[in-house]
């Protein structure tokens, strides 16, 4: 079997989220998995529920975390944010790498299904690799105002190394 390795930028993102171990984590666009892969590795009682709209993403995060598949604390569906069903008031933390979704788009439907389906307190965590930094104000400028407009507390976390920026929404 192939041990996969793990981006620096996803390690440093997941390890900002300080994930819990009863944490219901919601992972927008999983790709390789390797964001699931870390998250379910924190998850004791918790549960991530991953998705992704392309199907070559699904498949291969399920590849690559079977074991928490089968233990019950991962959930992988091909499914459009837009379109998602989660039961209200459940998730504790929302993760996104690279989604482009809230920053080149009005995505405001989306964001206001995540504000209705995170707990007083949780977070909607949405990061982006920051090696283009001429990209990252516009980035923060326009994820910020989407959180904010949807009624989140919104602040910024900024990394050198890895480059990597987090705009961070708290209901």
């Amino acid at each position: 079997m192939v041990v996969q390795t793990i981006p620096a930028r996803i390690r440093w993102a997941v390890d900002f989220m300080d994930i819990q171990p009863n944490d219901h984590v919601l992972e927008i666009g999983c790709g390789p998995g390797a964001g699931a892969e870390l998250i379910c590795s924190r998850l004791e009682t918790g549960k991530l529920f991953a998705i992704d709209r392309s199907e070559s993403g699904v498949d291969r995060t399920k590849r690559r975390c079977a074991k928490y598949l089968e233990a019950g604390r991962l959930t992988v569906r091909q499914i459009d944010l837009a379109t998602l069903r989660v039961p209200v008031k459940r998730l504790t933390k929302v993760f996104a790498f690279n989604v482009n979704l809230f920053w080149v788009r009005d995505a405001s439907a989306e964001i206001a299904l995540l504000h209705e389906r995170v707990l007083p307190g949780g977070t909607v965590n949405l990061f982006y690799e920051a090696t283009q930094r001429e990209q990252v104000p516009e980035i923060v400028e326009k994820a910020s105002k989407a959180l904010a407009d949807a009624g989140f507390r919104v602040s910024i976390v900024d990394s050198k190394v890895p480059a990597a920026v987090g705009i961070i929404g708290k209901r």
